[in-house]
């Protein structure tokens, strides 16, 4: 059996989770987040614990008990506290701002973009050169942060560009004449 798979989640004080086959609802302070649960995994809930297991001895199913113990922890976490990325602007002009449903961003472009923000997500701007992006999925914040990183990831010569608050970039050494 998966390593993951084996360790019980434990259901916060807060957290109320529905099953109903293999639909599975979690409802908490911040939101709801529903999932549908594969055929070969079983989730059970045991007072304030749930268990994931796997139905056949395969090794899919083994698989898929895994990833559905991630999945099924992301949405416990996600709705009880939340989550969020940071991301930091760099360079000289680089600036963003937040209007509404859009994030308008300066990125050295002879155009603006305006990244339309999607729903269950919020975009938060606390100065010019720094955008968090917080929301209860977890992959539709971390989707949302880097498509807004992929209109100017960081060059490795100057470090210009949009990174992540705890990424590095290694710089290069600039070519010699």
């Amino acid at each position: 059996m998966s390593r993951v798979a084996k360790v019980p989640i434990s259901i916060p004080k807060g957290v109320e989770i529905t099953l109903q086959g293999q639909q599975l609802m979690v409802k908490g302070s911040k939101g709801v987040l529903n999932h549908k649960i594969a055929d070969p995994v079983e989730v059970k809930k045991i007072d304030s614990q749930l268990t994931v297991t796997p139905r056949h001895t395969v090794a899919t199913a083994d698989a898929l008990a895994g990833t559905t113990r991630a999945l099924v922890f992301n949405m416990v976490k996600g709705v009880s506290q939340g989550f969020e990325k940071k991301l930091i602007l760099v360079g000289v002009g680089y600036r963003a701002q937040v209007q509404g449903k859009t994030l308008n961003l300066t990125l050295g472009f002879s155009h603006p973009i305006a990244f339309a923000i999607p729903d269950g997500v919020v975009v938060e701007t606390p100065s010019q050169t720094e955008v968090i992006v917080k929301g209860l999925d977890k992959h539709q914040v971390g989707q949302v942060a880097a498509n807004i990183r992929a209109y100017r990831p960081p060059e490795p010569y100057r470090g210009k560009g949009v990174k992540y608050a705890n990424e590095v970039i290694v710089l290069k050494e600039a070519k010699k004449k």
